[in-house]
């Protein structure tokens, strides 16, 4: 596995653990302990071991991980890996002394490793106790250690840290690469390219190329002046070719790389290493600068800067020198154990601990030498078990106290045992072990003062042999086996194994196992056929084995047992003889041990065994055997239970046995049936048989039930079905009735006999098929002709088959329709009834009176019908009935559509009654009818004058306007009406009169100040006669003030004082309008409105401005036309202040009109009020006029005229297509005239849709 790669620092300098994708993004653990038991290939090469000093490294807080790893078995295959954080690290920076220690199959030995002198045993199994710890503390210790899989640091799950410095393994045959790229070595500062290629053949485009560092890091974005990415491709040989050139290598551009190709859904990767080579480097280099990371900024940011340490870069001497002691790391790492390297990496801010202690390992170790021995003991020693060991230790100084120790355990003489010896030679001090065993096998140690040295002990066992083969045994049930065995040694530990399993020997076992000696036993008391096998025998030094056989005694049968059939309820009895007759046996059925009961009784007699079941059941079929005990042979019958076949209708519960089901649905008819053997079902309808691979209808038998199956339900499969059932027992039939109901025929179209203004009645027939079932109702809907919405008109069924729908719009086409309904559901709707339109008559005409009678007419008129209908009103027909006779006569042929008629062609004299009908679609209303009979002769009536209400005061118009009176009268027979005006006869010329039968109307087109005055209307029958006056004003604009006089001048006040105008408009004045004006400017402006006195103070004047006042009268019409204006000034002097008026020439301001502005082309959009500016200068003020099209806009309310300051706009108010055009607008004073232009086009607005 490539080692991952570290990420960039933190900001605050911290640095930043990368954790593997299944980690769960895990923070690492506080610490981890690792104990390592010591591999035979560290005793062979001879290396030190760790000095440990006799102390165990004390466990930091929180408590650590314990990650036991055993030593090798004998035959090495078991050798477990070492996995955990910072080992590889440690192993390398401790030389040969870890590797001693390691459990993983270590690497070839170094040119540089001593050779081992002492040959090493294969380790045994009983060594996995003997452990090294070994303790690597993390910086962060408030997590828990079980939560960390992988750290910037880690070597991989399962990967030993020998590994790391094998070459990689031939990876598997790439699917998309046909060529990988390769590992290569490079130096500091050289180049070097990797090619991957791949074949296009069968690509359809171009494939997707990444290239990593370690695990995670894509390189696609670190290309720069030291990392270029190329790609090409060959269209001969169809081969991309993908490059990546790493340009002036660094020390920190070691490791693995790995490219991944990916193409849709393939996928393909491989793995290599770039190996720098780095040059001789000074040990007085900062190491903490150097295995940082490079500083921000710059183009290498966030890479390890280990070039550092070769070119020695100013910039790092320009750095702000900390405050803190210069501390020598690589003493430090040289005196710490290798447990306390990432914790010393860690205090030190050094983020690469990986180059760290590769460095640390190519540091020549130096040899601390011993003060207290002169030759320490050798890393290990073997001794043959029985045999002698002398550990030897030369002593520097020989007068030191020495002390030996086993486990940690000091040794101590005893005079009682010459286990250990103690023997002193000059300065050599030697430990003798007699009689090795395997208890001896440990480590031990020596201490003389201070300083202690240890060494392991490896006690080799001497294989035990096979002295005595076990022999085969043959043999039969009951029987007791013994199989012997002797090996070399007494007391040798063997174990006993049947096919490869080991025999078990406790307490409840069939096995025994006994020794005498170096004899060796495994007894069976009671041999059975399960004992049969190859049992074998191990022990250390071989192997033995040997076959048992155990077979069953013969058996003499004298009557076997008999097959039977027995019908249901019988009893059985099974009977059988064998010799010899003491032997028991045991009855089967089926495989199935039979155990006596109430039911079963078991009898054995001598020779006879028999089995015998009071009344059988269908479970007691089936294979019986009877099993002699001890013997193979068995006696077996065969049991036959028969029984007649039975349908179980009762069982279901239905009436009659009739079965009804709602056509549509799905039918599965399951019945109960019962037989032994399973009887043969046969299903019909009549004389059809229904087969099971029908289609809709099918029949199915399975078990103890026979099922009828109709997937979809129709009428036609409405009958008797009869099921037959046959086995060899008998036969059996039964009938059932299948009812299939469904939803009633629609009725067909109903008839509507009779139609109403809102209602109509209808009838229909019942429908043909009543679906099997009653019909309890109908429903009727209804809907427009024109609509498809039908709307239902009853919530409660309706028993007949006729019905009166109402409420429906009278003139609107209508169509209804029937559902029928039974138990099941509601039919499909009838075809709808032919259309029809509700339509009703009028209602009678109201208020039937007498207009007029006359010797041989009579004038009848009435109002319209309160109710008239869809239908409309064609018109009335008037009828009259001579008083003693019924017969009534029509008077108009046609239909009037007047509300007014006259009867002609009377007698004079007659009484008559009459009586009106109003006619329409739907025919003749009722009558209208006059009450009392009407006497043919004509009655004199006086006239009567109905002066209108606004006409009985004083009726007022404006100088040209319309006068338009309606004056009406009564009277009989038609009256005269005369007018005249103030007395006198009216001028027809002037003024128009028309008169009627009952009003009459004057009419004044242009009303003048002339027509003013009292106007009388006669109205005159025979020597009746009636008589109104009405007064008529015509009002004008009242003339200016008669005059106007400045009585009086003082301060900022003047006077004012005039007369009332001579003409006052024919209307009474309501008030004057007093305007003032600057003598310099002219310009004038109102002081007050609708003021009623003739005389007032003007006040708040300019000192020094000399004024003029004018005067407008004000009637209900508006403001004189022009004012009166004073003849003199008035000047506001400064008191005490004379001023003298320099003589001068008026300057002449007049001038012709000039347009400083003219008008724009415009556009305008209908409806939406526009304006045309522009601005012109004169004086005298200049007279506007605008024109359309060459013609002059007067008086047309669509334009609005403005001017102001000279600024002249014309408005037209919500305009049309019609309204554009050529505007021109002139100025014309006494000087002469000026004129400007301008298109117009007006828009219609499209609406968006």
């Amino acid at each position: 596995m490539p080692e991952p790669t570290k990420k960039d620092e933190m900001p605050n300098g911290q640095p930043e653990e990368s954790v593997a994708p299944d980690s769960n993004g895990a923070p690492p653990q506080p610490e981890i302990s690792l104990e390592v038991s010591p591999p035979p290939e560290a005793v062979a090469e001879g290396k030190d071991p760790i000095e440990t000093d006799g102390k165990k490294p004390e466990p930091a807080e929180p408590e650590p991980l314990q990650a036991v790893v055993p030593s090798p078995t004998e035959n090495g295959s078991n050798q477990t890996q070492l996995a955990g954080v910072g080992v590889k690290e440690q192993a390398e920076s401790a030389n040969s002394t870890l590797k001693g220690e390691r459990s993983c199959s270590p690497p070839p030995p170094d040119d540089d490793d001593t050779a081992a002198t002492t040959p090493s045993p294969p380790l045994q199994a009983e060594n996995v106790n003997s452990t090294k710890k070994l303790s690597v503390d993390l910086p962060n210790d408030s997590v828990p250690a079980m939560e960390r899989k992988d750290s910037v640091w880690s070597l991989g799950e399962g990967q030993a840290p020998e590994e790391l410095e094998k070459p990689a393994d031939t990876p598997p045959l790439s699917t998309l690469l046909i060529e990988q790229p390769q590992s290569g070595t490079v130096s500091v500062g050289g180049d070097i390219t990797f090619v991957a290629k791949v074949e296009a053949k069968d690509l359809l485009r171009k494939p997707t190329v990444k290239w990593f560092k370690g695990k995670w890091m894509d390189l696609a974005s670190k290309t720069g002046k030291h990392l270029q990415l190329k790609e090409s491709f060959d269209r001969l040989t169809k081969i991309h070719t993908f490059e990546m050139h790493i340009i002036k290598a660094k020390e920190n551009y070691a490791g693995n790389y790995r490219c991944e190709v990916t193409y849709k859904d393939k996928f393909d990767s491989c793995s290599f290493d770039l190996e720098v080579k780095e040059g001789q480097s000074s040990q007085s280099i900062d190491i903490r600068s150097a295995f940082k990371r490079s500083s921000e900024g710059q183009e290498d940011a966030g890479e390890l800067d280990f070039s550092g340490l070769l070119k020695h870069r100013n910039q790092r001497e320009h750095k702000q020198q900390d405050d803190t002691p210069e501390v020598d790391v690589w003493e430090i790492l040289k005196n710490a154990r290798p447990d306390e390297y990432e914790k010393i990496a860690f205090m030190y801010g050094i983020t690469d601990l990986r180059g760290l202690l590769r460095r640390l390992k190519k540091i020549p170790k130096e040899v601390k030498k011993s003060e207290a021995f002169a030759k320490k003991l050798e890393p290990a020693y073997q001794v043959d078990k029985g045999g002698k060991i002398r550990l030897v230790v030369d002593l520097a100084d020989p007068t030191v106290d020495l002390k030996w120790y086993k486990n940690g355990q000091e040794i101590r003489p005893s005079t009682n045992q010459r286990k250990y010896i103690f023997e002193h030679k000059g300065t050599q001090r030697i430990l003798v072990i007699n009689n090795c065993n395997m208890n001896d096998d440990a480590a031990y140690a020596v201490a003389a003062g201070d300083e202690k040295c240890s060494t392991e002990l490896f006690v080799k066992e001497l294989p035990v042999k096979i002295v005595k083969e076990i022999e085969p045994v043959k043999t039969t049930v009951n029987e007791r086996i013994e199989l012997e065995c002797e090996v070399s040694e007494e007391g040798a530990q063997v174990k006993w194994m049947k096919n490869g399993v080991e025999v078990p020997t406790g307490v409840r076992s069939r096995y025994r196992v006994k020794c005498e000696g170096t004899k060796h036993f495994l007894v069976i008391d009671d041999a059975s056929i399960e004992d049969t096998g190859t049992y074998s025998i191990m022990a250390s030094g071989g192997t033995s084995e040997a076959h048992v056989q155990v077979d069953l005694k013969p058996l003499k049968i004298y009557q076997d047992l008999q097959d039977m059939k027995v019908l249901l309820g019988q009893p059985i009895k099974l009977h059988c003889e064998i010799y010899p007759g003491n032997v028991p046996g045991r009855w089967y059925r089926n495989g199935q041990l039979i155990q006596p009961s109430d039911r079963i009784n078991i009898i054995h007699r001598n020779k006879v065994h028999r089995l015998e079941i009071q009344a059988s059941s269908l479970h007691d079929a089936g294979d019986y055997t009877f099993v002699p005990e001890g013997y193979s042979q068995t006696l077996s019958a065969k049991l036959h239970i028969i029984d007649p076949p039975r349908v179980h209708l009762e069982s279901l519960n239905f009436p009659e046995n009739t079965v009804t089901v709602v056509a549509g649905n799905k039918l599965r008819l399951e019945i109960p049936i019962s037989g032994e053997p399973a009887p043969r079902v046969v299903w019909m309808k009549g004389e059809r048989v229904i087969l099971d691979s029908g289609h809709r209808v099918r029949a199915e038998t399975y078990g103890d039930q026979t099922s009828l199956t109709i997937d979809v339900t129709e009428r036609e499969d409405t009958g008797n079905y009869k099921i037959v059932l046959q086995n060899e027992a008998g036969e059996a039939t039964a009938s059932i009735k299948l009812k299939v109901v469904d939803i009633p025929d629609p009725p067909d179209a109903p008839l509507v006999t009779e139609v109403g203004g809102d209602w109509c009645s209808m009838t229909w027939e019942p429908p043909k098929y009543d679906g099997s079932s009653p019909i309890f109702g109908y429903f009727i809907e209804r809907k427009k002709k024109q609509s498809s919405r039908w709307m239902r008109l009853n919530f409660d069924l309706i028993k007949e088959t006729a019905f009166e729908p109402k409420k429906m719009i009278e003139g609107v086409p209508y169509e209804v329709r029937v559902f029928a309904v039974n138990a099941i559901g509601v039919s499909r709707p009838s075809e709808p009834s032919k259309a029809f339109t509700p339509l009703a008559v009028t209602s009678e005409p109201t208020m039937l009176v007498v207009d007029d009678v006359t010797d041989t007419t009579v004038t009848v008129k009435w109002r319209p019908p309160e109710t008239i209908g869809a239908a409309g009103l064609d018109g009335y027909l008037v009828e009259y009935c001579i008083e003693g006779s019924d017969d009534w006569v029509v008077s108009n042929k046609e239909l009037t559509e007047k509300t007014r008629y006259t009867i002609t062609g009377l007698s004079p004299g007659c009484k008559i009654f009459v009586r009106v009908r109003a006619i329409n679609a739907a025919g003749a209303s009722a009558p209208r009818s006059l009450q009392h009979a009407i006497l043919v002769k004509e009655v004199i009536e006086p006239p009567k004058i109905r002066v209108p209400r606004h006409l009985k005061m004083t009726y007022t118009r404006r100088v040209g306007e319309a006068v338009n009176l309606v004056v009406p009268f009564m009277g009989k027979p038609r009256p005269k009406v005369t007018w005249l005006k103030d007395g006198k006869p009216i001028d027809p010329s002037h003024i128009n009169i028309r008169n009627s039968d009952c009003d009459s109307i004057i009419f004044i087109r242009k009303a003048k100040r002339s027509h003013s005055g009292k106007y009388e209307m006669t109205v005159q029958v025979e020597n009746y006669v009636d008589t109104a006056v009405m007064d008529i004003q015509i009002v004008d604009l009242p003339g200016p003030p008669h005059s106007v006089t400045i009585e009086d001048v003082w301060g900022g006040n003047v006077a004012l004082v005039w007369t009332a105008p001579k003409d006052n408009g024919n209307a009474p004045i309501t008030g004057y309008t007093i305007q003032k004006a600057d003598k310099k400017t002219m310009e004038w402006y109102t002081c007050i409105e609708h003021y009623h006195r003739t005389s007032i103070t003007i006040t708040e004047l300019v000192v020094g401005n000399e004024y003029f006042f004018r005067i407008f009268s004000e009637n209900m019409c508006g403001l004189s036309e022009t004012p009166t204006q004073t003849k003199k000034s008035a000047l506001i002097a400064k008191e005490g202040l004379q001023v003298k008026m320099a003589d001068y020439s008026d300057h002449d301001f007049k001038e012709a009109p000039k347009f400083t502005q003219p008008l724009i082309n415009t556009f305008a959009i209908a409806g939406y009020n526009t304006t045309l500016n522009c601005s012109v200068r004169s004086n005298p003020r200049a007279k506007v006029i605008w024109m359309k099209n060459k013609i002059i806009i007067l008086d047309d309310p669509r334009y609005r005229m403005f001017s102001n300051q000279g600024v002249c706009t014309l408005e037209i108010r919500k305009p049309s297509p019609y309204d554009g055009g050529v505007y021109t607008c002139r100025a014309v004073n006494e000087l002469g005239d000026a004129q400007v232009e301008c298109k117009l086009e007006v828009k219609v607005q499209t609406q968006e849709l």
